[in-house]
């Protein structure tokens, strides 16, 4: 039972971390990788596709939320909104690489919505993102205890 648990918890964490929730997926993973209980490549599987799918949440709420963006209680202002929509045109899908770091990668997966990119080519881009993040977080945390 408290391994189904914190497969859970990592996956909750890891989900609401790549929504705009303020979550640390990143701890809740190196905790659970030092504690040696879990299986390792499992625990980044679980990190992973929770990521993944909450960064799918923010690629779909782009692709809606358009439709309200001149409402008065719209979040961004129209300015920022154009700005970010400038910077995702200049790097281009590429830019979604970057969809691990902290405070711009979750605005960077709505935009990517927003501007239509096409969902494979979106998958697939944060995908490499996310898994590659937390393989090097699992490299560092094994690497300070052996």
């Amino acid at each position: 039972m408290w391994d189904f648990s914190a497969y859970l918890g990592l996956f909750v964490a890891a989900f609401g971390a790549a929504t705009l929730l303020p979550m640390q997926s990143e701890a809740v993973l190196t905790s659970l990788l030092l504690a040696g209980k879990q299986s390792p490549a499992l625990l980044l599987v679980v990190a992973t596709v929770g990521n993944v799918l909450g960064s799918i949440i923010n690629w779909l709420l782009g692709r809606y939320i358009e439709h309200f963006r001149h409402k008065r209680w719209f979040p961004v202002a129209d300015d920022k909104l154009l700005r970010a929509q400038r910077a995702y045109h200049r790097y281009g899908r590429w830019s979604l690489l970057l969809s691990w770091a902290p405070i711009i990668g979750d605005p960077l997966t709505v935009i990517a919505g927003m501007l239509r990119e096409p969902f494979w080519s979106f998958l697939l881009i944060v995908l490499v993102a996310k898994a590659g993040r937390y393989l090097a977080l699992a490299a560092l945390a094994f690497g300070v205890v052996g």
